[in-house]
């Protein structure tokens, strides 16, 4: 068990904060391992980047780093840490170097979630109260759903289009998660980026809160990244 990596650093996505992985972190920590959600200030790529990275560095030896939706996108500009041993990508974003989230998204067409964005004059956004219980949340209960529009943050719309440098990737062990029924993310982009990857691949009949429906499946993904990713470096 000593090659098992037992530090699961956990990246949120957009309009959400660490709560996300309310469900996830205990059936990790009943499974022996040290789970830690980062609290993203989603301002900036180098924000992101910056809040994760120290975060890493708390920690006491190799790292599965796990993101969800935007957080892809940020393990992926962030994952290059020396003390990061796998990546897993959740329903989530994974660009190349030289894209941004909404370059890695866009061929695939504009989703029913993305629609409902709304930026502001300052160029923060949030997500309708339509777009959260329908088009994002809408596999969970009605109070889950009432839940995540409540704790939502704003995110700063330009961060989207920020250009990755590093895709980590293309030199670290890869785990992803598709979600088939998203309707915030192209669940073809999911699995494009996948197969890009040469992710160890799982796919979930969920919705774009694959963390909140099926916990218990996306645990058993990071769990067998924890205990593989050192024996695929």
């Amino acid at each position: 068990m000593s090659s098992v990596v037992k530090n699961i650093v956990l990246v949120h996505g957009a309009f959400a904060d660490g709560s996300s992985w309310s469900k996830v972190i205990p059936l990790l920590q009943e499974l022996g391992y040290k789970a830690v959600a980062v609290q993203n200030p989603m301002t900036s790529m180098a924000d992101e980047v910056a809040f994760t990275k120290r975060i890493i560095a708390l920690q006491d030896g190799p790292v599965i780093l796990v993101g969800h939706s935007w957080g892809g996108a940020v393990i992926t500009q962030a994952g290059d840490d020396s003390k990061v041993a796998a990546l897993v990508y959740v329903t989530a974003y994974a660009p190349e170097v030289g894209q941004s989230a909404n370059d890695a998204s866009s061929p695939f067409g504009w989703t029913e979630g993305q629609k409902q964005i709304r930026v502001d004059g300052e160029k923060f956004a949030t997500v309708t109260a339509e777009g959260m219980l329908e088009y994002i949340a809408e596999g969970l209960p009605i109070k889950e759903r009432e839940l995540a529009l409540a704790v939502q943050g704003q995110s700063y719309g330009p961060m989207f289009d920020e250009k990755l440098t590093v895709a980590a990737w293309k030199s670290k062990p890869t785990w992803a998660v598709i979600s088939t029924k998203d309707q915030m993310l192209p669940p073809a982009m999911e699995e494009s980026a996948a197969k890009k990857m040469g992710a160890v691949t799982t796919i979930l009949s969920t919705c774009h809160m694959s963390i909140l429906e099926e916990p218990a499946k996306v645990t058993a993904v990071i769990h067998d990244a924890a205990k593989n990713a050192l024996n695929n470096q």
